[in-house]
């Protein structure tokens, strides 16, 4: 698996320890997050209709977030300043 070798080569992790690994795209409309549940690689990615993902600044080419800060960014939120970035008008 790609992500793998990146997390062990690049980012000197070991992929296996249980940690989400979380990567943005280039346009900052995706995030793909990466972990080891014990049985296999798990991958999760989220797309945004309108809007970016708002990224910390990395230092070294890593950054630690809590649960806070990562459910934040998962919905679409500035969690620097709490304020959601978009909110769809209809639902369906």
């Amino acid at each position: 698996m790609r992500s793998t070798y990146r997390l062990q080569k690049v980012l000197e992790e070991d992929p296996f320890c249980g940690h989400l690994f979380v990567f943005r795209g280039r346009g900052g409309d995706l995030v793909k997050i990466i972990w080891w549940d014990g049985q296999g690689a798990c991958l999760f990615a989220k797309r945004l209709e309108r809007g970016r993902f708002v990224w910390p600044a990395a230092k070294d080419g890593k950054v630690h977030l809590s649960q806070a800060q990562l459910s934040m960014l998962l919905e679409g939120i500035d969690w620097r300043i709490t304020k959601q970035t978009w909110r769809p008008l209809t639902t369906g």
